[in-house]
């Protein structure tokens, strides 16, 4: 017996002796030394083979002694072949592969283009880069559980977004700037809002896998316009690839939130896209007809899982000189929140907001996301190249908000007899935004020293919002039992707006030297006139019985009966305006290059005249105005490289932020919490910005970068809640220009690549001041009360002062696998700024975890999967300080010392799918 063990030990023992070889090593891109990330390696032996991982190596152990053939192979790059030998010691193979260069039939070279999409591209622009810049790469955006530009964003270093009312991101915010000091590009070009106040573009309209990558520019040159104090957000759409390529994907999910609840909708197919007062003129009298009643059917179900798809076909003909990429993306998504809103207001003398009411929001929405992009390039010769370009996007958002209020400050509130005043609504609308670009551009070599481009634009940009409808009904709670009694007005109300953008960008470029270093001199502009125009129109429908009860009367809102109070509607109000800008900008710029140093500087010098006029002014003193005026914008870049790995980057440039379209236009606008006004008198914000950033590059996949920033704001703009000065009872939510402001803050970011995992990862620390007036009430010694207005300092609104994104990726070309776990956190933040002393709104900080993951069938298809919000984290807004008269509300008495005033929960979102790649 002892003899057969040892006899199988032996076996064993000799076994593994002779497969102890291991075959390991690396494969770059020759010319670039970058790692090639999925090449095959395979031994002539059937069995041993392996795929390259994320830093380019890979390794094959247990290989008997012995003489191998080892074939290397990658898409787009020549195979080679090497013989090795196997023994005692391991071996290792450093693989230098070279782009594949294809004969035309008449001998003429064409070597394929570079692949943008891939990390190590993004990586080597990122250091290449004439600004400081961060770049999410195609294939980062491919494996990415993000299915819009708003929620990929995030994973930027110093980016955060503000999210809409059902939990995706809408806008990004740039090292603690809003929303509003930052601008958006499609291949360069800007494009034009669908907002209907504001300039600055929502995110959440492009679908990211339209994306070939996402740029953002953290400093500025003179060629790119002035008006952005945060960053620029340049949306880089695909390319044409080097060979027929098609691709596509299609897939389901759900959304957690409605496994729980239901999904309200409504009958949007009875909207009138237009109302009685556009329809039949300003002389006509509306009656109850004139309102069809499906804005007030509800209906209550399980939604049809989300659907999402996208197609995609690329070519290159004639000898790779034309180039041709039509693609498109549909998402049909169901999304929703619950939430609380608490409605407060300052009593008396106290200090802090008296909770007055809570509205318990059930929001349930679809959403139709459509995007189509096409691109056509030729190039004439090696001289001239021409393109057009040509985007649409537009994104239906059918929502219906059901709502109860409680109300507290009533006297027949009795938390503990189960008594309380109640009203039930509904709010039912539907909202459409629509963004087109088109872009003829030529890339012209004059001669050896002269080269010249031009772009040509038309854009334009609509948001649509028809018979936004709401209705209420009184209610009450006697013993804990909730009852509906009597009907409220309705209220019926159109919106819409259009921009109309032509633009021209001019630019030429002389190539020349200065004491034996390359010089390039550039100059060149732009014009751009901007046509605006928005409409408001609004009715009040009253209930012909007042005093009908429901259950008896009537058992659904669509069977109320109304009378129009004003059959006319009403269109005197600020939002009835048309708006134009003319923006006329040129520069000058120079850029040298000695052997470590580059220096890029000059200056943009822009000029803005911006007007607008009331269409139906009510009494007001300037139903007409425009500012006009010219900024000088000056710049400096300087790149410094230490090393070949190592750069040093330090930058100046001044820059603008201007008032948006609505913003300068007085008179007010009464919404559902309160009331605004624009300012005519609203001036531009003026930034001086310094970076200084350390980046350094181990590998062309790897990187760590770590930066300090600080910006010095002159007039910055802020919405704060102010008192009328004329109507010492009105409040309203206005902008206005608060002296200076302060920005600073540091940036860490650091990626690398382990074999099979990689890390991502980034913070920033953001501290901000601005200094505004603040009320505060005192009684006299006679006992009348009265406001005094006092300082204080606060951080910018929206600026959190800590956020941070960890990524941990996981990938496998053997095995297919490929996963992608993402968390990204956002620190407190001002959500709301208060006329009232310490009773600023924040949001609280939060952390949003997402998952994807891939698993590759074979070379053309793919299976997906999403999973987003996995900590399912809730949105809460709060003040920093409480009233004891709160305490017998809910939610209140246990709150840490803040006033808990909202409180939004999404639920988690899956999708999983499959790709098709030809």
């Amino acid at each position: 017996m002892n003899r057969i063990y040892g006899l199988i030990s032996f076996f064993i023992l000799t076994s593994f002796a002779a497969f102890s070889g291991t075959l390991s090593g690396k494969v770059i891109d020759k010319e670039t030394g970058e790692p090639l990330i999925g090449a095959n390696i395979r031994l002539d032996k059937k069995g041993f083979y392996d795929a390259t991982g994320l830093d380019g190596s890979f390794s094959i152990k247990h290989l008997p002694a012995g003489k191998y053939q080892v074939k290397i192979s990658y898409v787009a790059y020549q195979t080679i072949t090497r013989e090795i030998s196997i023994g005692k010691e391991d071996v290792f193979l450093s693989l230098n592969l070279e782009p594949d260069v294809k004969q035309s039939l008449n001998e003429v070279v064409v070597r394929a283009s570079t692949d943008k999409s891939t990390e190590n591209s993004a990586r080597f622009s990122e250091r290449k880069a004439n600004q400081l810049m961060n770049i999410v790469s195609g294939r980062a955006i491919e494996i990415s559980p993000d299915l819009t530009v708003a929620n990929l964003i995030q994973r930027v270093s110093g980016v955060s977004i503000e999210r809409n009312s059902n939990g995706d991101g809408q806008y990004a915010i740039l090292r603690g700037m809003d929303k509003r000091y930052n601008y958006t590009l499609v291949n360069g070009i800007k494009i034009p809002s669908p907002d209907n106040k504001y300039r600055y573009v929502p995110l959440d309209i492009f679908p990211s896998e339209l994306l070939g990558r996402l740029e953002v520019f953290k400093t500025l040159t003179p060629d790119l316009e002035g008006d952005a104090v945060g960053g620029v957000v340049n949306m880089v759409m695909k390319d044409a690839p080097n060979q027929l390529e098609i691709k596509g994907n299609l897939a389901g999910g759900y959304n957690e939130l409605f496994m729980n609840r239901g999904f309200i909708s409504f009958d949007a197919s009875q909207i009138q896209q237009l109302s009685p007062y556009e329809l039949n003129g300003s002389t006509y009298s509306a009656t109850a007809k004139d309102f069809p009643k499906g804005t007030l059917t509800l209906q209550t179900k399980k939604p049809i899982p989300n659907i999402v798809g996208g197609l995609s076909i690329g070519n290159r003909f004639l000898q790779n000189r034309l180039g041709v990429i039509l693609a498109g993306s549909f998402q049909n998504t169901y999304r929703g929140s619950n939430s609380k809103f608490y409605s407060s207001t300052v009593y008396d003398t106290e200090k802090t907001s008296r909770i007055t009411s809570l509205s318990e929001r059930q929001y349930s929405e679809r959403q139709e996301r459509l995007g189509l992009h096409a691109k056509i390039d030729f190039r004439l010769n090696e001289n001239n190249k021409i393109q057009w370009y040509n985007a649409y996007m537009n994104l239906l958002n059918e929502q219906l908000r059901d709502t109860k209020t409680t109300e507290y400050s009533s006297g027949g509130y009795d938390p503990e007899k189960g008594n309380a005043g109640l009203t039930f609504g509904i709010r039912s609308r539907v909202t459409q935004q629509q963004i087109f670009n088109s872009t003829l551009q030529g890339m012209h070599q004059l001669n050896e020293k002269l080269k010249f481009n031009w772009s040509a634009v038309y854009s334009t940009a609509s948001n649509q919002m028809p018979d936004n409808t709401s209705f209420s009904v009184l209610g009450k709670r006697e013993n804990f039992v909730e009852t509906k009694i009597y009907p409220q007005q309705s209220s019926r109300r159109w919106e819409h707006n259009d921009d109309r953008d032509l633009a021209t960008y001019l630019n030429l470029t002389y190539l020349s030297s200065w004491k034996g270093n390359p010089l390039e001199i550039s100059t060149g502009g732009l014009y751009r006139d901007k046509q605006r125009s928005n409409f408001y129109n609004n009715y009040v429908l009253q209930p012909t019985n007042p005093f009908a009860v429901y259950g008896k009367d009537f058992n659904s809102y669509d069977e109320v009966n109304f009378t129009v109070q004003n059959p006319r509607g009403t269109v005197a109000s600020a939002l009835n305006y048309d708006a134009t800008e003319k923006i006329a900008a040129g520069y000058l710029m120079a850029k040298l290059n000695t052997k470590a140093t580059q220096i890029i500087g000059g200056l943009r010098v822009e000029n803005t005249d911006q007007g607008y006029q009331m269409l139906f002014p009510l009494g007001e003193l300037r139903p007409s105005g425009n500012q006009v005026y010219t900024d000088f914008l000056p710049s400096l870049n300087i790149k410094h490289s230490l090393n070949n790995s190592q750069n040093l980057r330090t930058s100046y440039f001044r820059s603008i932020n201007r008032p948006g379209f609505f913003e300068i236009v007085p008179g007010k606008v009464v919404n559902e919490e309160f009331q605004e006004r624009g300012n005519p008198d609203l001036q531009r914000a003026v930034a001086d910005n310094v970076d200084l950033r350390y980046e350094y590059f181990p590998n062309p996949s790897d990187q760590v970068m770590a930066g300090i920033f600080y910006k010095a704001i002159k007039n910055p703009i802020e919405y704060t809640l102010q008192v009328d000065e004329t109507r010492g009872q009105d409040v309203f939510y206005t902008p206005g220009n608060f002296g200076n402001a302060n920005n600073y803050g540091f940036e860490l970011d650091a990626i690398k690549y382990f074999r099979n995992f990689g890390i991502k990862a980034n913070y920033t620390y953001t501290h901000s001041s601005i200094t505004t007036k603040k009320n505060i009430r005192v009684r006299d010694n006679a006992g009348n009360l009265s406001s005094i207005a006092v300082n204080q300092t606060r951080p910018l609104y929206g600026q959190s002062e800590h956020i941070g994104n960890f990524s941990l990726l996981y990938k496998n070309n053997k095995t297919g696998w490929d996963a992608q776990l993402a968390a990204s956190y956002t620190g407190e933040r001002i959500n709301t700024v208060s006329q009232f002393l310490d009773n600023d709104l924040w949001q609280e900080a939060f952390i949003q975890m997402d998952f994807s993951v891939e698993k590759k069938l074979n070379d053309r298809w793919v299976i997906f999967a999403k999973a987003n919000n996995l900590l399912n984290t809730p949105m809460r807004v709060f003040i920093k300080n409480t009233n004891p008269v709160n305490n017998n509300i809910p939610d209140q008495a246990n709150s840490n010392g803040k006033t808990l005033i909202r409180e939004d929960y999404y639920q988690r979102s899956y999708l999983i799918g499959i790709k098709f790649k030809y």
